[in-house]
């Protein structure tokens, strides 16, 4: 991926400064809790910040303050990418977004270790990156790309570009008003019923980091020879089938929360091949 020397954004934060590792108020935590936690989530579809909790002895509610933050440095390579694919990112959703008259308001995007104050409680790094649509923030602890590559077997800086492009879609569905209209599904509807909107919700969000990747290509042709496989391959490692298959051995479909692997896959192909907004609408298909 050819991303040196393109735009980078503003809209980055550095809250790395604040203190490091993974102590969680209760005993520390090791990286090897924080994939429990990170595939617990995932396959169990449990709130991560509940299984840190647990795995921490730290059950208290959310306080304290975010730490200033400013820009990166500016020989950060890691956050010079984190900040060239944001870039990318706004200028494709203030195209896209402006083809159906509407204007795109970019996230800002927090990069920090171990935890952080949101306005959707404490972040935790096991979460991996997430986007609280509360502050409209995408929060990401690099360290989580180590992960994706050695635990997750997903290397690659392309594969990273879709994480990021991926957590820019929830924030793309916020601003559409298609997150308050699943909360709204999920809070009348039964347990199998919100898991199954939260499917719908997350595939579209890869679908609409395939969107992305369709029209960054098309401005900046800075693909390289395996990238999209790098991209693919993310989809697939982090699907809810192939995280249960590898922590307990079993499938169980309907504790499903962002999709299997080949559910994944296919929606990130589908907005990367027709870069259509409206081909990602995962809510009107019989079968995600």
């Amino acid at each position: 991926m050819k991303w040196e020397g393109q735009r980078q954004s503003s809209n980055v934060e550095d809250r790395r400064g604040a203190g490091g590792g993974f102590g969680l108020g209760g005993r520390s935590i090791g990286i090897g809790s924080v994939v429990i936690a990170l595939i617990g989530g995932w396959v169990l579809g449990v709130n991560p910040l509940t299984l840190l909790g647990m795995l921490s002895g730290d059950g208290a509610p959310v306080s304290g303050q975010a730490a200033p933050a400013g820009p990166p440095p500016a020989n950060d390579r890691a956050a010079a990418f984190v900040s060239t694919v944001l870039a990318s990112t706004e200028d494709v959703w203030a195209g896209v977004l402006q083809q159906h008259g509407m204007s795109y308001t970019p996230a800002r995007l927090t990069l920090f270790r171990g935890a952080t104050p949101t306005a959707c409680g404490r972040g935790q790094s096991a979460m991996g990156p997430f986007y609280c649509p509360a502050d409209r923030h995408v929060y990401i602890d690099l360290g989580f790309f180590d992960t994706l590559e050695r635990r997750l077997g997903a290397p690659g800086d392309f594969a990273q570009a879709y994480v990021i492009a991926h957590e820019v879609g929830h924030h793309v569905q916020h601003l559409l008003g298609l997150t308050e209209r699943v909360d709204q599904m999920r809070r009348a509807g039964s347990e199998a019923e919100a898991n199954a909107a939260s499917v719908r919700l997350e595939l579209q969000a890869d679908c609409f980091a395939g969107v992305w990747a369709h029209h960054s290509q098309q401005a900046r042709g800075w693909l390289e020879t395996g990238d999209v496989e790098e991209a693919l391959n993310a989809a697939s490692q982090i699907g809810d089938d192939t995280l249960q298959r590898r922590s307990q051995g079993t499938v169980v479909p309907e504790s499903f929360t962002h999709g299997s692997s080949e559910q994944r896959v296919a929606w990130f192909r589908r907005g990367m091949e027709n870069g259509s907004l409206q081909r990602c609408d995962t809510f009107v298909t019989r079968e995600p």
